[in-house]
């Protein structure tokens, strides 16, 4: 008969035929780690989303609408390529939202930024 290995650690296993980790902390370590490329993509990406909220709420300390440049959204780390969503109004303009907060472009270089009441999730 052969011996089964850990595949985490290799140490020899005892007890049930099938089982293939010799403990839970090797079963949590080899999982975390095959499972660690797809966490990081999905880290990063949540990372952006968060900055760019925040971005935007720091502009809007009341939730009012303004207009900023594209040159200070930049300055502030604003990354234009990810938002959550797009929302696109009666008159056709596209907004591009990072959770509740979004911008509109309304000109050469220039946003208008707003706060969408955040709608109950079924």
């Amino acid at each position: 008969m052969t011996e089964i290995k850990c595949l985490e650690c290799q140490k020899p296993i005892n007890g049930r035929s099938d089982k293939k980790f010799c403990d839970d902390g090797c079963r949590n370590t080899y999982n975390n780690r095959l499972n660690s490329h797809a966490d990081e993509v999905v880290r990063t990406v949540n990372s952006v989303l968060r900055k760019n909220r925040s971005i935007i709420q720091n502009l809007l300390p009341n939730g009012e609408k303004i207009t900023v440049s594209e040159k200070t959204l930049k300055v502030l780390g604003f990354n234009f390529e990810y938002f959550t969503h797009l929302y696109e109004t009666r008159t056709g303009s596209v907004y591009k939202f990072c959770y509740e907060y979004g911008y509109l472009p309304i000109g050469e270089g220039v946003f208008m930024l707003v706060k969408r009441q955040a709608k109950p999730v079924p």
